[in-house]
């Protein structure tokens, strides 16, 4: 059956199917020795299909894998490092290094807690487009006392990149004269997004955790450990990115970095 290439390359673990579609765009994808072109569909069962000359065994598709990382303070959120710094992939056992599993988003490498793994991208794009972003839960600490002013402001949303937030959930856990520990819920993903609303509110972040991903909690998970999500936690996923597409429709839609951290 012909489907478009990016749907394709993202079934078989190439890429992500944003990532699929850069390499279509860049020239790096054949079908039929012909250059191919973004929108072009193709069935691997009877079209030759190459990435940078490799060719996709039709017979070949990895099998699907869903983790939950629980992931450490100073790992970086990607597949490879030019830094030489730990990354999510080693985390994972070699079997599990060559059959294109990736994160779904971002936490940045000062950033602790749950991140998502996967080698499915269409998996990836319902929870990463802005249109479906899922609810995130973050526990995060920052230095000094937050006024009640300075939560209602985070939790109205402020202008960040020229454009406003969308409204956070925002509650104070703990506070003392030195910290304020809030857990904080977004239903967006921009860059670094909670260390900079921060930031622009007057508050240093000394510690960020993300606890959960929708309804997909870090629980008693171990730092450093993963665990493979079960059928119905990942159709809760899927369910629940289709709801926020839903509520996020007629809402002006923010750059899909979903680095929130």
């Amino acid at each position: 059956m012909a489907e478009r290439l990016q749907k394709i390359l993202s079934q078989y673990g190439v890429a992500s199917r944003r990532q699929a579609e850069q390499l279509i765009t860049a020239g790096q994808v054949q079908v039929n020795g012909a250059v191919a072109h973004l929108g072009q569909r193709a069935d691997p069962e009877c079209d030759r299909i190459e990435v940078n000359h490799q060719p996709l065994q039709a017979r070949h598709r990895p099998t699907q894998h869903y983790l939950l990382l629980h992931k450490p303070l100073g790992m970086v959120s990607t597949c490879a490092d030019p830094e030489g710094r730990p990354t999510v992939l080693s985390t994972l056992p070699p079997e599990l290094h060559t059959v294109g599993i990736h994160p779904v988003g971002r936490l940045d490498a000062y950033s602790t807690g749950a991140l998502l793994l996967t080698n499915d991208g269409d998996f990836t794009f319902r929870l990463t487009h802005p249109r479906h972003d899922v609810p995130k839960t973050y526990r995060v600490r920052l230095e000094g006392p937050v006024s009640p002013a300075t939560l209602e402001t985070w939790r109205q949303g402020i202008w960040l990149d020229q454009r406003p937030t969308r409204p956070a959930r925002v509650t104070v856990i703990a506070a003392s004269p030195s910290h304020t520990q809030l857990e904080v819920v977004l239903q967006e993903g921009r860059n670094r997004q909670i260390r900079r609303v921060a930031q622009a509110l007057g508050h240093r972040v000394l510690d960020l955790h993300r606890v959960a991903v929708g309804s997909i909690s870090l629980g008693d998970l171990s730092v450093g450990a993963y665990r493979a999500l079960s059928a119905t936690e990942i159709e809760a996923l899927l369910a629940e990115s289709s709801v926020a597409s839903t509520a996020s429709a007629g809402l002006s839609q923010p750059s899909a970095s979903h680095s929130s951290s």
